[in-house]
């Protein structure tokens, strides 16, 4: 005679919810959506080191695709995802006063100096009219550790010759420092392009700037946005080694000597910082042509 001996409850129960488990997973890889042809045209561009499209994917939208998997963290509170992406249904929408980081020690693939050369580009909408939006980059002002950075609506432009600055308004500008801090002789880093564009509030733009140790340029639209001696401007210093605690990677806000408290303090004390729609953000280790930035712009915005 066979005897059939029971199986002991928590052994079924362990093997149901394992199952469920596992099926929850593939269920979510399933549903994500599958990344657009505009996206992986971006995604196999030479020297990308990391791109965000912010659309749903097996691992959220706030991972990146290209060399590096860097996952940016939420600040101030959670960023609300919204429709009218770039690279599909969503975008971001930053308020201001909210922001997105990678800590330094996550990201050194992010960490660009000395000699190396670097793109940044973002599809962006701003939102309201403060001034010195930080868009991205890593560029910590508190602690005299800038490296790099993509910015819009400043309100002064630098001229390569004289290191003078002029009033503007609503324009893009690209950073490089070779110093980490303020620009010898002046009050502040004066190394920057800046665009000739006006950036009108509630609009989509394509803004990147390049860095090749020659010249910073800055791009609107996948046009050289050129400005005289302000852009390109005539740079050939290397970018500032930050070293082990050096500046993190940061979106939409950057570290100033009005915010003592950063990173552990989320809300800033100051009153700078992007508001608006973000639809996606690139970087690469290589400075880009002009005929790929408007290779790109085609790509990705071309009803616009």
């Amino acid at each position: 005679m066979t005897i059939h001996k029971p199986t002991p409850t928590g052994v079924i129960r362990t093997a149901s919810c394992s199952a469920w488990l596992l099926f929850l997973v593939c269920a979510c890889s399933a549903f994500a959506a599958p990344a657009s042809p505009a996206s992986d045209a971006i995604a196999r561009i030479q020297n990308l080191l990391c791109f965000w499209d912010f659309q749903e994917g097996p691992n959220g939208h706030l991972q990146s695709r290209g060399k590096y998997a860097y996952t940016l963290q939420e600040k101030n509170g959670a960023i609300e995802q919204v429709g009218g992406g770039i690279f599909g249904p969503s975008s971001l929408q930053v308020k201001k006063g909210q922001w997105l980081m990678i800590p330094r020690r996550d990201c050194p693939g992010l960490d660009l100096r000395g000699r190396q050369s670097v793109t940044i580009i973002a599809w962006v909408q701003r939102q309201n009219d403060g001034i010195w939006q930080y868009i991205a980059g890593m560029w910590n002002e508190r602690d005299a550790k800038r490296q790099y950075a993509l910015f819009t609506c400043g309100h002064m432009q630098s001229d390569y010759t004289t290191l003078q600055r002029t009033p503007v308004r609503y324009r893009a500008h690209g950073y490089v420092s070779d110093v980490g801090g303020a620009t010898a002789d002046r009050p502040y880093c004066f190394s920057y392009g800046t665009g000739k564009t006006t950036l009108e509030k509630n609009r989509w733009y394509m803004l990147a700037f390049t860095f090749d140790q020659e010249a910073i340029r800055v791009y609107c639209d996948g046009v050289l946005d050129e400005n005289a001696n302000s852009n390109p401007f005539r740079w050939s210093k290397p970018i500032f080694d930050g070293g082990s605690d050096g500046s993190d990677f940061t979106v939409a806000q950057r570290a100033l000597p009005k915010w003592p408290g950063y990173p552990a303090v989320e809300a800033p004390t100051h009153g700078e910082g992007f508001g608006g729609l973000l639809g996606g953000l690139a970087v690469f280790d290589r400075s880009l042509t002009a005929e790929e930035m408007m290779n790109i712009y085609r790509l990705t915005m071309p009803a616009r």
